[in-house]
């Protein structure tokens, strides 16, 4: 159990990676938030936790009980649960809508990927230029030929 990590998992890492290919833009893992939420919106109030369905009890298939000493998997479960239905009254108390990302949802990410736009809402886009005097300090790269003709 030393080696189970907390923080940047690997399905962790595969979520990010999607919302990043999205659009979204995120915090991560919020210490002043009750759960330190994986991954934080801060701006839509929205927290996101990637659950493994093993420690977090998904009934999926992959939640299953260890045959050696069952009594104090069954202990450590029960209390990951409890925590984690803490964590979501706590902060829907406070205003913000939980997201539940579960590990075996990652088998097919093209679903995940809508079902988190539809949670979260629409990605931000950058807000177009306008003016003259932007477009004009800010020119795109030029072709050799444009180049060319400019110094003409």
């Amino acid at each position: 159990m030393g080696r189970i990590r907390g923080r940047n998992t690997g399905p962790e890492i595969t979520v990010r990676r999607l919302l990043h290919a999205l659009g979204y833009r995120y915090r991560l893992h919020a210490r002043e938030l009750p759960g330190k939420p994986d991954i934080v919106f801060r701006s839509r109030k929205v927290a996101v936790f990637v659950h493994g369905c093993f420690w977090h009890r998904h009934d999926c298939g992959l939640a299953y009980v260890p045959k050696t000493r069952p009594e104090f998997w069954r202990s450590k479960f029960e209390g990951n649960i409890m925590r984690d239905q803490r964590t979501t009254r706590e902060l829907e108390e406070a205003g913000w809508r939980v997201v539940v990302v579960w590990e075996c949802q990652l088998s097919d990410l093209a679903a995940l990927g809508r079902s988190l736009a539809r949670e979260i809402g629409p990605p931000s886009r950058p807000t177009p230029r306008t003016g003259t005097a932007t477009s004009a300090r800010r020119s795109g790269p030029k072709t050799r030929a444009q180049a060319k003709t400019a110094r003409q």
